[in-house]
């Protein structure tokens, strides 16, 4: 599978393994039984393992939460397919989101772990999964799963990586991950979340004894008169309540690109962070959207043609350990190429060499040999016009005459 996804080749065009046939890999991919979210957390952890010497240990480990939609437009009878939100094009599609988490320590991204979710809502789906599914099974436990909300398949998703031996200390996620309930569930992990807030007037935040929401937050710290900062307008540390619990939180107000009277909100559990810190650690969250425009353009991402829905999970986990082998390559090579460049030179297949160059180079090297050992003149004399009998006379002619023309 790795190496037809190298040759941009679908399966059913690829050449047949001489070890099976392709019917043993579809069952394979087809097969329910296989934990593809656990041999994927174990190849990134062996990956990072591996590269623990050409990495800088004074940047942290940090898992970034993040989802990409996988579009199924002329699909119709896979399981759980759903009406999906595109955010782009800002209209419904049917297909499926793929949840990713990545590790990252600023200096390369690779993906751990990936769900595939269909909707929470029953009338968002185009089809039900199967009457017959047995829930106790792992196929059937994978398929609940993609039934979830979202932030619950995130927590799941992060503390199966952490079983499988990866180490991280933050965890990123944009706003549409970010609330107490998520930051509470990270924190009693032992993990620090750094997320954006949305400016919405439903969550409210307690600074100084007194209830604010995000907007009523920037404007009271604004008519404060409060001193900005170079890399970031203002800082503070407000409370929020979540199951009778007062979680603290550290609020960074950052200006917004190229929007000079628009701002974002930067939230952490842990109040130690400087802002710099904070916004330094939120960068890195990008990385995992250079994973999928990767993975989509060159690792097949996002034009599967599988109709099961254990064969979709497969494919989805092989093309993250297929980008995990490229970001390994990536980091034993001399110079800095891109994942784009290994991939075509993964790609790349050998030169081929013009005719009468390869006939030219072979009777060098025959005429060398006639040299040295004249008693095998004879049998370099039969090679050569056995050689010329198997040609075509018209390719014959040719090549013979541009051997005239070179002396030989």
């Amino acid at each position: 599978m790795l190496k037809t996804i190298f040759q941009r080749q679908t399966l059913y065009r690829a050449e047949a393994p001489t070890f099976c046939t392709k019917r043993t890999i579809y069952n394979m991919l087809d097969d329910g039984r296989i934990n593809w979210q656990r041999l994927s957390c174990q190849l990134a952890q062996r990956v990072i393992a591996s590269l623990t010497k050409r990495l800088d240990a004074r940047h942290s480990g940090a898992l970034i939460v993040d989802d990409t939609l996988i579009p199924r437009l002329s699909a119709k009878q896979t399981e759980l397919l759903a009406n999906t939100f595109d955010h782009d094009k800002s209209r419904h599609l049917t297909g499926f989101r793929g949840l990713t988490i990545a590790w990252s320590n600023g200096q390369l991204v690779l993906p751990v772990t990936t769900a595939v979710l269909s909707s929470k809502k029953a009338s968002n789906r185009v089809r039900a999964p199967a009457s017959t599914l047995d829930w106790r099974t792992l196929s059937g436990q994978r398929r609940a799963q993609a039934m979830q909300e979202m932030p619950t398949v995130s927590l799941a998703l992060i503390k199966q990586a952490l079983a499988n031996g990866i180490k991280a200390k933050y965890v990123l996620f944009d706003s549409w991950f970010t609330s107490s309930k998520l930051l509470l569930a990270l924190k009693r992990l032992g993990l620090v979340g750094v997320g954006m807030l949305k400016r919405t007037k439903k969550s409210y935040f307690r600074y100084w004894s007194r209830e604010y929401t995000i907007p009523d937050l920037y404007r009271h710290l604004r008519r404060s008169n409060r001193q900005t900062h170079t890399h970031y307008l203002y800082s503070c540390i407000v409370k929020a309540e979540r199951s009778g619990v007062e979680l603290p939180i550290k609020l960074v107000f950052v200006t917004k690109a190229h929007r000079g009277n628009d701002y974002l909100v930067l939230a952490t559990t842990d109040t130690t962070l400087t802002p710099t810190k904070i916004i330094g650690l939120y960068t890195r969250r990008w990385q995992i959207e250079n994973y999928f425009r990767a993975a989509k353009q060159y690792l097949r991402l996002a034009t599967v043609r599988f109709q099961d829905y254990d064969g979709l999970c497969a494919h989805m986990a092989i093309t993250m350990m297929a980008y995990d082998l490229l970001a390994w390559q990536q980091r034993h090579q001399p110079n800095d190429q891109t994942l784009g460049d290994i991939f075509h030179n993964l790609n790349t297949l050998l030169p081929v060499l013009d005719l009468t160059l390869a006939v030219t180079q072979l009777l060098d090297g025959l005429s060398d040999m006639v040299q040295a050992e004249p008693k095998i003149s004879t049998r370099v004399t039969t090679l050569i016009n056995n050689l010329f009998n198997q040609l075509t006379p018209q390719v014959g002619t040719i090549i013979g005459a541009e051997l005239t023309d070179i002396g030989i």
